[in-house]
């Protein structure tokens, strides 16, 4: 526990680490680098997905669980609108876009844990139980999981450097 700050403050400033966590692991940013465009919609032998449809559904879910925990008018998606349809890339701006996007919605979910007048144990107004915290916990679950699925993606594609 950190001396100086109280319990509320000391909760709040892990869950911002914690959206950006690298201290376990590789973080997003690092595990996205440097990806040639020309392997970005190749799908690796034994996996599933490629790296664009890992990239746009870690986007849609993070998008999804920050409108979730904003919008009191939030539409619950269906399970086949969290992955795109495409293994590649629409454009060769939409990987671009998307990573933008991932990294806005990041620091606006980091901002909503910073927050002090947001109880993180309230729950959501038009949820079903679910509180603040449990929102922030799941994304950044959810998001560490798939960033594993992108490094083993770029190792079987001989675009990871193991250190």
């Amino acid at each position: 526990m950190l001396v100086d700050m109280n319990h509320d403050e000391a909760l709040r400033t892990h869950l911002q680490r914690l959206l950006d966590w690298q201290d376990a692991h590789v973080g997003f940013d690092a595990a996205i680098e440097g990806i040639p465009p020309a392997l970005r919609g190749v799908k690796p032998a034994g996996l599933p997905h490629s790296l664009w449809q890992c990239l746009e559904h870690m986007r849609i879910c993070q998008w999804d669980i920050l409108d979730f925990c904003r919008n009191p008018d939030y539409q619950e998606m269906k399970p086949e609108e969290y992955w795109p349809k495409t293994i590649e890339p629409p454009t060769a701006e939409a990987w671009e876009q998307s990573v933008g996007d991932f990294r806005r919605d990041r620091r606006m979910l980091k901002q909503l844990a910073a927050d002090p007048a947001l109880d993180l144990f309230a729950t959501i107004p038009h949820g079903n139980g679910q509180t603040y915290l449990r929102e922030l916990l799941l994304v950044s679950d959810h998001n560490a999981y798939h960033v594993g699925a992108l490094i083993a993606a770029r190792r079987l594609l001989g675009i990871w450097a193991s250190s």
